[in-house]
């Protein structure tokens, strides 16, 4: 599955305190928190998720959404 391989992708080159990845075979929704997105923008979280991805973003992957945080971020949102 396309998940698999999405979730393999980030988990290679980030280092994360939790990763969800779920989808329809075409349309994907990833939560992944990661200090590594410590001081860094949304643009940059984002940035690093497409350098995990690489050209999988362009032929594989129709859409993805991204919900990325810090171990912090995610703490504030879940209590």
């Amino acid at each position: 599955m396309l998940e698999d391989v999405i979730y393999q992708a980030i988990a290679e080159h980030i280092a994360c305190e939790f990763l969800d990845v779920s989808g329809d075979g075409r349309h994907f929704d990833a939560i992944v928190v990661s200090d590594e997105f410590q001081d860094k923008s949304r643009i940059m979280r984002h940035r690093m998720i497409y350098a995990a991805l690489g050209d999988r973003m362009k032929e594989e992957v129709h859409a993805l959404s991204m919900k990325l945080y810090t171990a912090n971020e995610w703490k504030e949102i879940n209590g």
